[in-house]
Parts: C-alpha cells; structure tokens; sequence
C-alpha cells in the first residue's frame, strides 16, 4: 500500500462512513445485475460485471452528475455586476 501511495481506511465499529459508497454500489450491482444471472465460469461473471459497468452503471452516472450541475447552476448561477465596489 505504502508504494502505491494508498491509505488504508478503517473507521469505527458501527461507523460506515468510509464504506458508503461501494456498499452502495455492490448493492446495487447485485440487486440490478448478478441476483438475476446464473453463471457458468469466472469469465462469464467479469464479462457481465464488465458489460455491467461501462455500458450501463457509468453512463447513469454521468447523467446524473451532469443533472446535479445543471441544477446547482441554475441556483447558484453567478450575476454580472455583482461584486465588491471599485472592483469588476
């Protein structure tokens, strides 16, 4: 880990914080992909997951990070004129 310049993270028992995100994610994979599946190799399973992954998880979520800035855009959306005297 030290070569690599990672930091290991590990929070609390009882603190998720740190797991969050990828729970989230597995979660979802599992309920949206794999429980649906019957798989006969290791192959097939890291095609789908592949498949999975690039062709449908990372495309919604640029649709959505692209929504998010697009709202938070519209609400915080810089005014022209609006600074501090004597300076534009």
């Amino acid at each position: 880990m030290n070569r690599n310049r990672l930091v290991c993270s590990t929070s609390a028992v009882g603190h998720c914080g740190d797991n969050a995100a990828c729970e989230g994610f597995f979660g979802r994979l599992k309920r949206e992909r794999v429980a649906h599946q019957s798989y006969q190799t290791r192959d097939e399973v890291r095609a789908d997951l592949f498949d999975y992954i690039e062709r449908f998880h990372n495309p919604r979520m640029r649709r959505r990070v692209a929504r998010q800035d697009l709202r938070f855009s519209a609400v915080f959306k810089p005014s022209v004129g609006m600074g501090r005297p004597g300076h534009t």
